[in-house]
């Protein structure tokens, strides 16, 4: 069987910590989004939904 080098992934240390950094962006700016989508869904009106 091949010897393996470095990750499972094949990125570098500082490649997996890019990848990160945009993923967690990308899930932050997500999550706004959807927190902004449910605040405008809720405020024309909030007692529909007692």
């Amino acid at each position: 069987m091949a010897e393996r080098k470095g990750s499972i992934s094949g990125l570098t240390d500082e490649e997996a910590q890019e990848f990160h950094r945009f993923w967690v962006q990308g899930f932050v700016g997500f999550t706004a989004v959807a927190v902004v989508a449910h605040v405008l869904v809720w405020a024309p009106a909030p007692l529909a939904l007692n």
